[in-house]
Formats: C-alpha cells, structure tokens, sequence
C-alpha cells in the first residue's frame, strides 16, 4: 500500500506595515495595541525577535505612496487621518538592516513600486539591504495604485494600468542586469594587486523603451545578488507578470474556490514560460483571530470590531476600488447600484462570507467588514476550526503559505503563536525551525541550502555573467502584458 502523500509544509509571513495601522483603522486604541509606537525601532525590533524565534518565514511589509483620499473627496484626508488608516507611514527598507542584526533567520519583505522609483537607485538600495542583512531581504513588486500617490509624483493622473506593467517588465530586466550581469563572482578579492579586478566588473548599457542605464552596479555582489522576487497583481497583466517574474505571489480572496482558477493560471502561464510552475510560492492572505475555543475567538473578534473607526474603513476602500461610495445613501444596498465595481464586488462578498444571507450591503456593513482585515478571508476559532479552514486553502487551492494580518500588534500574533502553531505542527503543516538558520530568504522560501541565487529557469538568470558571452537584449512583445484589472 502506498504512503500517503507528504503534507505541504506552509510558508507563514506576519503581513506588516511601518503605520499606526494596516487593515485595522482606529485598533491603535485598543488595550496593549503598540500601532502607535511605529517610530520606535525597539518596537520592531521586539515583534521582530518575537516572529524569529516562532520560525515565521517573514515580515512581509507593505507599503504605499500616497494617502487614501477618495471617499469624501476629492482629495480628502479627513475621514482617514483620525483612523491612522495608513496614514502616516513610514518607509520600511531603512528599518530591515536593524531588524536583521537583532535576529537569527527571519526574512523580510519589502515593498518598492517601479512606477516612481528608477531601476538604477532601486538595485542600489537593494544590494546594500542584501549585504547588511546577509540575504535576508525581498522585493514586493508593485505599481502603486493611489491616484494620490501619482499626484505626489508630479502627475496629473496615474499611468494607464497596463502600460505600468510593460514598464516594470523593462524595470525587472534592468535590475537583473545591474544585480546579475555587472559583476563577476570572484571580482571582489582584495589584495596587493587592488579591491577589485577591473575586468570582472562591466557597464550594462541597456536602452529601452523605458531606461536607458549603462552601470554598473554600485553594489558589489550581494549574498543573493537578486533579492526574493514576490508579487501581488491579479489582473490579466498582473498575472502575466507573475508568471514571468514572481518566486511568490500573494493573492487574496475570500475563498479557497476563488483563489484556486488564479493559482491555476499563473502556474500555467509560468510553465510556458519555461518555469517550473511550483517554484512560484503562492500565498494567501487571511486574519486569524485564534484563541481556545470558538466561542472564546468569536467573542475576541466582535470586542476587537468594536474599536474599529468605520469612516476609516471606508476610506480604504475609496483607494482600492478608486470610487467614493459617499455620493451613495446611508442605506443603499450596494448589491444592486448602477456602478458595475461596486455592485460585483459587493455581491461577491454576499455569495462567500458566512452569515451574509439575507443581510443588506449598506455603507455601515461594508465598513463593518472591512474594519479589520481588510477584503480578505476572516478565519475566527479555536485552533482546531482555524487550523481546518487553512488546510482546506491548501487542499483546494493549492496555496503554499499564507501572509497573515493582525488586528493587534502584537496581539494577534501572539494569539497564533500560542494557540494555531502548535496545531499546525501537530499536523505537519509548519516546520520546527528553519530549513537553513541563518540563511538566506530564498534558501528558506525554497528550503534548501546554497539556493542563495535566482533558480536556472528563472527569467532574471539570462543575466547572470557567463565568460566570453555579451549581456543579453532586452525586447518586451506589448501583448506580454495585456490584460485587464487594476491589481
């Protein structure tokens, strides 16, 4: 008789943001919440150690470039700055070497947009943070979103959202060049003869459509020379993008159903490309509020929503979905308004979320819902019921980990760590340590030792230098990157 097959193992990243909040407006005035000591670097330091020594893989921070201003707008910061909802922040990059030096193994991931930042200065700051963190340090890929932030940036309005992606694309080629292609392995070697060999360090020269950098990088090799590549786009283009570029790749959904034909695809789109479709690490997104029993955890939630501010939850929402549903009434049931946006997004909550039967879709139950967690999955129960939903993601959506949010900080995480790890192990769900302690986040994601650098198959290894061989050219076909969607 067969062996049953292997669990898969999860990759479990605290989903962060260097903010009074993230997906929780106005929960910095819950009890024993620290959101307001987001300037304090002990306290990153402190939920740092904390995630380290529970194995979590990551801090996985997000990031924006503006402020949500859309609801009540236009251009309207009044209903979001009382619910510090992301707003203000800080950048997190600066805090990662710190944060490294006070742990053993934990990664961490950053967010940085291509939209508004160029390729040359990026592979600069990422190179540096790879260095001072031995490794240690990922790119989230994204192309903002915030019409704000664009405004910011000295444009009218945002780049059209496919062109944003044809730009990344050549984004990513440039900074595989500089990381990859501009320096020899063995180019470091300081001696009486000098630092470095001048003939292992070369000019890029890439001209695009886009860029035109002809290097080299500033940073010498760094211990992944390309940090961990993760992504978060479901659009057309998104996906497209993912499968071409991405070693993991949040996508969030309420339900494992939903979540799975995305997986389906962009594992698809990657073998075409040539990539082996499970070295892209899919992660969920979800708020787990775990404690002893189901009835302990339910009423956990309803005292955490209690503090939530409501008109926060509704800016966010004005920056996700780019509409101010403020022009609607108090009690308009958004399953049936005009606006095609609104009226699907809001019926899909109503087929996917426990408890939505019969229940009207007004301003006050979509900021009910997005009060804490954002638009994403609310696992709520003891660890058996929490732990059973997050197997049933894996088995029907073929996830390999999730991005895990917080109500509290660090309260919430420290709910999962007492209470769903140790039920995630007993199951074989969630490793005793890390695969490499020390190592590098690749070798860690990927769980193997000495896979510091980009896999063969992966797109950005074209670059790496080879003797005797020129850097190659960079062309991108436009019908790449066609899709449609605003992720």
């Amino acid at each position: 008789m067969a062996a049953p097959p292997a669990k898969k193992q999860l990759i479990l990243n605290a989903f962060a943001m260097q903010a009074p909040g993230h997906l929780n407006p106005g929960l910095f005035r819950y009890p024993g919440d620290k959101g307001t000591s987001y300037n304090d670097l002990s306290h990153w330091i402190s939920l740092a150690r904390k995630l380290d020594e529970a194995k979590f893989h990551a801090i996985f921070f997000a990031d924006v470039l503006g402020g949500y201003d859309v609801y009540k707008g236009p251009a309207n910061l009044n209903p979001t700055i009382p619910a510090a909802a992301q707003f203000p922040i800080n950048d997190p990059l600066y805090s990662i070497p710190a944060l490294a030096a006070a742990t053993e193994s934990i990664s961490f991931g950053v967010t940085a947009s291509t939209t508004y930042e160029t390729p040359y200065a990026l592979a600069r700051r990422f190179g540096t943070v790879d260095h001072l963190t031995n490794g240690r340090i990922g790119w989230n890929v994204v192309t903002s979103y915030l019409d704000s932030a664009a405004r910011n940036f000295g444009l009218d309005t945002q780049i059209e959202h496919d062109e944003r992606y044809r730009i990344a694309d050549e984004y990513m080629h440039v900074a595989y060049k500089l990381w990859e292609g501009s320096w020899q392995d063995d180019a470091v070697n300081p001696g009486p003869a000098g630092y470095a060999d001048p003939k292992g360090v070369r000019q890029i020269n890439h001209e695009g459509k886009y860029f035109k950098v002809p290097g080299p990088a500033l940073t010498s090799p760094s211990p992944q020379r390309t940090p961990l590549i993760l992504q978060a786009g479901t659009s057309g283009a998104g996906k497209a993008f993912a499968a071409r570029h991405a070693e993991a790749i949040f996508l969030n959904g309420h339900a494992p159903e939903l979540v799975k034909p995305s997986v389906e695809s962009i594992r698809e789109q990657a073998k075409e490309a040539g990539r082996n479709p499970e070295d892209i690490k899919v992660l969920g997104g979800a708020l787990v509020i775990v404690a002893e029993t189901d009835e302990a955890a339910q009423a956990k939630f309803q005292d955490l929503v209690s503090y939530g501010d409501r008109e926060g939850a509704l800016a966010l929402f004005g920056g996700w979905s780019g509409i101010d549903i403020n022009k609607w009434g108090d009690e308009e049931d958004f399953r049936f308004v005009q606006q095609p946006a609104i009226r699907s997004m809001v019926n899909h909550w109503a087929s996917t979320i426990p408890g939505s039967e019969g229940k009207v879709w007004n301003k006050n139950a979509i900021a009910e819902y997005l009060v804490i967690g954002g638009n994403g999955p609310k696992i709520i129960g003891s660890p058996k019921t929490v732990a059973d939903e997050i197997e049933r993601w894996v088995e029907v959506a073929d996830v390999d980990g999730f991005n895990l949010s917080y109500a509290t900080v660090p309260g919430t995480f420290d709910d999962i760590i007492e209470f769903l790890l140790p039920e995630l192990r007993r199951r074989g769900l969630f490793w005793d340590d890390y695969a490499v302690k020390g190592g590098t986040f690749r070798e860690n994601v990927y769980g193997k030792a000495g896979q510091k650098r980009l896999l063969p198959n992966h797109i950005g290894a074209q670059y790496v230098w080879r003797e005797g061989e020129e850097i190659p050219q960079y062309a991108l076909k436009e019908k790449e990157t066609e899709g449609k969607g605003q992720a």
